[in-house]
C-alpha cells in the first residue's frame, strides 16, 4: 500500500505547509537526507496552544505532537515534489514540550507523533528520537517537533 493509500485510508489529508514564520528554510536536503525544520503544533482551528501539566494533559499533548507528524509528512510530500513515494524513512525527530517544571512525561506526548510515523509507514516510520521540556515554546504553540528523513 502506499504512503497515500495509507493516509487515505486513516482518514489523514496532507494540507500545503505554511511558509516559515522568520528567516529560514522549512527544509534543507543534503543528499538523501531531508532536514525538515520544527513543525509546531496546529490543526484546521489554528494553533494548539497551552503548557502540559498545567493547560493541557499528556493526551491533548500528545494529540498536539500528532498534528505536528502531519505538518512534517506535508513538508516532506512538498521536499520530495508532492511524491511521497521518495519517503524511504525517519531517521529522527527532536520534540520540544511546552510543560511546566514539574510535568515529566515528554516522551509520552512526542509518542503522539512517533506513533502516527510509524502508523503511516510501518518499520520505515521507527526512528531515533529526543523528547524534552521546554519553559515556553513560540507563539505559545504546546509542541514543536523537527525531523531528519531519508528520502530518494
Amino acid at each position: 500500500m502506499s504512503i497515500e493509500d495509507r493516509l487515505a485510508e486513516l482518514g489523514i489529508s496532507l494540507t500545503t505547509p505554511p511558509a516559515p514564520a522568520a528567516n529560514y528554510v522549512p527544509f534543507v536536503r543534503v543528499g538523501e537526507t531531508l532536514y525538515v525544520s520544527g513543525q509546531v503544533s496546529q490543526n484546521a482551528d489554528g494553533l494548539i496552544t497551552g503548557k502540559v501539566g498545567a493547560d493541557l494533559d499528556v493526551e491533548a499533548g500528545a494529540a498536539a505532537a500528532r498534528c505536528c507528524g502531519i505538518s512534517l509528512l506535508s513538508q516532506v510530500k512538498a521536499a520530495c515534489d508532492g511524491d511521497l513515494s521518495r519517503l524511504v524513512r525517519v531517521v529522527k525527530l527532536t520534540g520540544f514540550v511546552n510543560s511546566t517544571p514539574d510535568f515529566a512525561d515528554q516522551p509520552k506526548v512526542i509518542n503522539g507523533c512517533s506513533d502516527l510515523l510509524v502508523e503511516v509507514l510501518g518499520d520505515a516510520g521507527r526512528h531515533s528520537r529526543s523528547a524534552v521540556s521546554a519553559g515556553a515554546l513560540p507563539l505559545g504553540v504546546a509542541v514543536e517537533i523537527e525531523g531528519i528523513f531519508q528520502v530518494r
